[in-house]
């Protein structure tokens, strides 16, 4: 019985967790490629984290939609 308890309590959990993921990513303000270059930087790929970047420019160290 605590076993099924147990389970049934992390399914919830994660269910909850995973509803509020893309919220928290989306509130991230991203900006195009073309609007970087136009602000002066170059568009990179940041492998790291995954994702592309601005560097350099008016929006330096932004996230690239």
């Amino acid at each position: 019985m605590r076993t099924r308890l147990l389970g049934t309590l992390v399914v919830v959990v994660l269910a909850a967790l995973g509803g509020v993921t893309p919220v928290a990513q989306a509130a991230v303000p991203a900006i195009g490629g073309q609007k970087c270059v136009d602000g002066g930087g170059s568009v990179e790929y940041e492998s790291t984290k995954g994702s592309w970047i601005c560097v350099d420019g008016t929006y330096d160290g932004q996230p690239i939609d």
